[in-house]
């Protein structure tokens, strides 16, 4: 079992940027890749971004591509995402996600594909 921690949401003004981390616990986060997703109220859950376990591989939607930058600190068991530019249609909970894979080049988009998340943060994009 793994546990993830979201912080660093909050209200900011179109243009601003966030820094949204994802704290693991229980188990070494080395183990999984990782990834962003978010959703709003009466939506499914969007993806955002992903990145493997050696950080080698990354994936973005389209809409955040150029404004959004997945990383992770495996030694710091914790997850990035830099939120740059950003606009009112990011407004949004964010949470992050884990999956196992034995392959360190490993990224998933489908929210099917991870087994652990978090309990989300509050992004707000004001115009």
């Amino acid at each position: 079992q793994v546990q993830l921690v979201e912080s660093g949401g909050g209200l900011v003004q179109a243009g601003a940027s966030l820094r949204l981390s994802c704290a693991a616990s229980g188990r070494t986060l080395g183990s999984y890749y990782m990834g962003w997703f978010r959703q709003t109220p009466g939506k499914e859950r969007e993806f955002v971004a992903t990145i493997s376990r050696n950080s080698a591989n990354t994936r973005y939607a389209d809409s955040v591509k150029g404004r959004f930058t997945i990383s992770r600190d495996n030694d710091k068991n914790t997850m990035y995402l830099y939120m740059n530019n950003l606009k009112p249609e990011d407004t949004a909970a964010y949470y992050c996600a884990a999956g196992f894979s034995m392959f360190s080049g490993n990224v998933a988009d489908s929210p099917s594909n991870f087994a652990y998340w978090g309990q989300g943060t509050q992004v707000t994009v004001s115009s």
